[in-house]
């Protein structure tokens, strides 16, 4: 098992070398050794800060400045040469059968944890969705469009401007980057993270403007309808990380306002459409 940190290392040593300029911050040195490791990097403290205290969501505009900022940064790394070549991994069916195996352990005793607080309709759907697992979770569904992905894209791994202005947004804490889809950051930040009312009011119209920023940077033959149809399979892989973070010992405080969303958003955009 990996340790903490040697997969932001790794970010900073390579991938952040290959986008100089990016919303990212700027690193000195990145060194990892025998569990241990250290980043020094750009001290932001007097220009920029988190942007909301937990769990409270930013302003709509500043969600704005957020999509834009993910939109130019997936586009830079759409289909980019170094993915998959010597930056980062396509997983493989034999790595994604032992990763399914492992969650389905931990998703047993999520369950059996939960008992009747795990609610007959959510059970429901994490029957059907493990049921149809190995036909959704596959390579060619995973890497029919890729990016570099943040992997824990919420609004509190950013630094924000202090004073609001035009300096850039600054994304922060790589440890748990993949290569991957780019909706699957996107959903991270929404579907996982907003109440229904939240969502109901930005989701599509944030979806609309980060479809038109990728296009702006750049990135061709991505419709709107095919990012929508990767945010609601993204969503679809994201009911399992209430399990994990619950079985990893996260406090409920965590995993299960998380639970409840994502529940909430896989029913409010009929996700169960792709299980049948």
């Amino acid at each position: 098992m990996r340790s903490i940190g040697e997969r932001e290392v790794t970010f900073y040593r390579h991938a952040a070398r290959l986008m100089p300029g990016g919303p990212i911050p700027r690193c000195y040195d990145a060194e990892y050794a025998d569990g241990s490791f250290h980043l020094l990097l750009d001290d932001l403290s007097q220009t920029h800060t988190t942007i909301t205290t937990w769990p409270l969501p930013p302003s709509d505009e500043a969600c704005e400045r957020i999509i834009d900022t993910w939109a130019s940064f997936h586009a830079f790394w759409w289909r980019h040469p170094s993915l998959g070549r010597g930056l980062g991994t396509f997983l493989d069916e034999s790595a994604l059968l032992t990763i399914t195996a492992e969650y389905g352990e931990r998703y047993a005793r999520f369950a059996r944890t939960l008992d009747d607080r795990l609610w007959p309709a959510a059970r429901a759907i994490y029957t059907r969705v493990q049921q149809a697992r190995e036909r959704l979770i596959t390579p060619e569904r995973l890497y029919a469009t890729y990016t570099l992905g943040h992997g824990d894209a919420h609004v509190w791994n950013v630094l924000y401007p202090r004073d609001g202005g035009a300096a850039r947004i600054v994304l922060i804490d790589w440890d748990g980057w993949r290569i991957g889809r780019a909706a699957a950051d996107l959903a991270y930040m929404m579907a996982v993270h907003w109440y229904p009312e939240r969502r109901a009011r930005l989701e599509a119209r944030f979806l609309e403007r980060y479809h038109i920023g990728l296009c702006a940077h750049g990135v061709t033959d991505y419709s709107l309808e095919r990012l929508w149809e990767d945010y609601r399979l993204s969503l679809i892989g994201h009911l399992a990380l209430p399990v994990w973070q619950q079985t990893f010992g996260l406090p409920p405080a965590v995993w299960w306002p998380h639970l409840h969303r994502i529940i909430a958003a896989f029913e409010d955009l009929d996700c169960a459409e792709f299980l049948a």
